[in-house]
């Protein structure tokens, strides 16, 4: 794992954690798979002192569909990476964002086979 100094992302304050260009990558390609298939329409990013969180939004005015998590604080314990369903229930934790977003491909691959 790379642990090198991360350069400054801009709008985000050093005791903010916040996901990586090569993070929001992963995260962005399944995103768009989702758009593509009209399950997903809209998603939101905040960057917290303890967490990062990408939402998913079927509309812009509800509650998220799922939320993505990335808590460094989690590292060495479960993973600091999660995905959280609308109810709350973690649905995949680990230490590999692309194993853990599995979770969520298998969904896109049920939704398009309906």
């Amino acid at each position: 794992m790379n642990m090198q100094p991360q350069a400054p992302i801009p709008g985000v304050s050093a005791d903010q954690v916040a996901f990586h260009r090569t993070e929001l990558s992963v995260i962005l390609s399944l995103y768009g798979r989702f758009v593509a298939a009209g399950e997903w329409r809209d998603y939101g990013i905040s960057s917290l002192r303890e967490m990062a969180v990408f939402s998913v939004f079927r509309r812009s005015a509800e509650f998220p569909l799922y939320r993505i998590e990335k808590r460094p604080k989690l590292r060495n314990k479960q993973g600091m990476y999660a995905v959280v369903g609308m109810d709350g229930q973690v649905l995949r934790r680990g230490h590999d964002l692309k194993t853990v977003l599995r979770v969520l491909e298998r969904k896109l691959i049920r939704s398009v086979e309906d």
